[in-house]
């Protein structure tokens, strides 16, 4: 007789609940977590507990996500009457959530400081991307670039493929698990802007694996410098992490501060 597989069921069972079923959430995410928490719990009812609360600090962003397809008709009319009116509707996009809403003020310095120390990319990877790929009219690129953009939302993810094509980009949005699965494309750079710190929070120690596993010149981890609130700072233990996950890897880095977020940008052109 076959192996049953204990972790089906209870993946099933979140996959189909109706606080996720809309998401469209990857199999290999609810998977990964479900085989991490059942060996720690007494019993499955716990690790399903455990799941869950992991689970929402990773999709809680997504909940309450703006309506695609409107959205996209804005940028479609936007794309049509010009420039100054596309960026107008990217960054009302980029307002509605706050890991992207932060950087607007430092916008138009941001990518240009990045490309400047990194070389105009011709290839990018987008880790966990989020609204990121709606800051194309402020990164100065052609639309030659290969622009690879990951996330774990599928309705996101189509949403960005649809503005890729309305921009004449090759639309390289792709739903996938980067923690689980890593792209293996080659690129000039990848962003992972604001995203470590969560993943250590989902499985502590992943980071290291994860960025030895990227295929790129340009490693760029953005890390927020201070809490939401302002209240807490961070700096010491956002440096602590990429120390960590470097380890000794032969990889300088260089900090780029802007305001309360810090981009660490890692050298990976001489990786092993």
């Amino acid at each position: 007789m076959p192996s049953v597989d204990p972790v089906l069921p209870l993946m099933e069972e979140l996959l189909n609940s109706r606080k996720y079923r809309s998401l469209n959430l990857p199999e290999e995410t609810v998977r990964d977590l479900l085989e991490q928490e059942l060996p720690r719990h007494r019993n499955s009812k716990e690790a399903l507990k455990a799941v869950r609360h992991k689970l929402h600090t990773i999709v809680a962003p997504y909940l309450g996500d703006p309506d695609y397809k409107a959205m996209i008709a804005e940028l479609q009319t936007a794309h049509a009457t010009g420039p100054d009116m596309l960026r107008e509707i990217c960054q009302k996009i980029l307002s509605s959530h706050a890991s992207t809403r932060e950087r607007l003020q430092v916008l138009d310095d941001f990518y240009p400081r990045l490309f400047a120390l990194t070389g105009v990319p011709a290839s990018i990877l987008d880790l966990a991307c989020g609204l990121n790929p709606f800051a194309w009219p402020w990164m100065g690129l052609p639309a030659s670039t290969a622009y690879f953009a990951y996330d774990i939302h599928a309705p996101r993810v189509a949403a960005i493929n649809a503005f890729f094509q309305i921009l004449g980009l090759v639309p390289l949005g792709e739903v996938r698990d980067v923690l689980v699965r890593p792209p293996q494309v080659e690129a000039d750079v990848a962003f992972l802007f604001k995203e470590a710190h969560r993943m250590e929070q989902r499985q502590h120690g992943c980071s290291r694996p994860f960025w030895q596993a990227l295929k790129v010149g340009w490693l760029l981890v953005s890390l927020p410098a201070e809490s939401l609130s302002g209240k807490f700072q961070l700096a010491d233990r956002q440096h602590a992490l990429v120390s960590e996950a470097i380890g000794d890897a032969a990889w300088p880095v260089t900090e780029l501060a802007f305001g309360p977020e810090i981009v660490f940008c890692i050298d990976k052109r001489h990786d092993s």
